[in-house]
Order: structure tokens, then sequence, then C-alpha cells
């Protein structure tokens, strides 16, 4: 489990360690303590060269996870990490399906901000494929496709007013996946 909101997490910091971190940690010692054979986390391309809150707590968790594979010869640990997942909670897609259904405008933060994108069914073959490859401590990144919220946008309806709202507070223009 995670706090997974940007926004959220700048104005809940300490909740977002709590659960982020703290939470990350307690998992670790769980699986330690119990000898479970392999544990894999979730991790997101905003821990990349994190500028928020919530980015860089994914960040520590991923490094918890990693350094957990110096206690035991028994626990393999590795990360996935990957990009916005189509149609989930809080993803725009939805919201701007939604407000042309309501035929209102489109809210965009900025007209070239991209996102990493992939759908569920893909993010779920890429961890399991991952947990079966695994031999502990890496950090496993899919290859996606990066598209402009504009585009998206356009391509829900070109006939849309879109309205720029500007960047929330800890939001990246450009998302990474690796930091170089």
């Amino acid at each position: 489990a995670a706090l997974k909101h940007v926004e959220l997490a700048e104005y809940n910091p300490f909740e977002v360690v709590q659960t982020n971190v703290i939470g990350a940690q307690n998992l670790i010692n769980s699986a330690l303590k119990y000898n479970v054979q392999k544990v894999i986390a979730l991790s997101t391309d905003k821990a990349s060269s994190p500028i928020n809150l919530y980015g860089t707590t994914k960040l520590v968790s991923d490094k918890l996870f990693i350094a957990a594979n110096t206690y035991s010869k028994k626990t393999k640990l590795s990360v996935v990490r990957y990009g916005n997942v189509n149609f989930s909670r809080g993803s725009i897609m939805p919201k701007l399906i939604k407000q042309n259904f309501e035929k209102k405008p489109f809210y965009l933060t900025d007209p070239k901000m991209t996102r990493f994108c992939i759908n569920l069914e893909d993010a779920i073959k890429f961890v399991l494929n991952s947990h079966k490859k695994m031999q502990g401590g890496e950090i496993f990144v899919p290859k996606l496709k990066s598209y402009r919220l504009i585009d998206l946008a356009k391509a829900i309806n070109n006939n849309t007013k879109i309205v720029v709202t500007g960047i929330r507070p800890g939001e990246k223009i450009h998302e990474e996946m690796i930091t170089i």
C-alpha cells in the first residue's frame, strides 16, 4: 500500500512518510522475520529524480527494499517501477472523459506536460514476469510510451475548450523512469 497522490503528499507529509517509508520498512521486517522467499515492491516514475515528497518517499522505499537484500540469504527483494496506470484512481483519463461527457472544458495544468502510461493488464504481466526473473536487488523498469496531456485531451475531443490551470505543488512537467 502507498499514499500515491502528489498533492496529498505535499499537504500531509507525515502521513505519507508513515505509509510509504515506515510501512515499507515494516513489510521488509516481516518478510525477513518470516523468511518470505520473494518480495517485489511497486514503485513509480516519480521516484526517479524526485522533486516532491511522494516521489521522495517512494525512492526511500525503493532503497530500503534493495538494501534489505544484505540482511538475508533466504528473502529476495526487488522493485518494479512504472508510470501512470490508465484509468486507475487519480488517472487523468477518467477525469477528461467525465468532463467531456458533462460538456465541460478540459482542465490541464500545462500544455507541455507529459506522462508515462501503462494499462493495468500490462502492469500485472510486467510485475509477474519481474517476479519470475528476480534474483534480489533489481529495479525493473519497463519501456513505456509517454504522451502529452494536451494530445490526450484532443484525442478525446478536439473541439473542447482547454483551460490551463498551472502546475500544482510538487508536479513535474516531464517524469522520467530512471535517473541518469
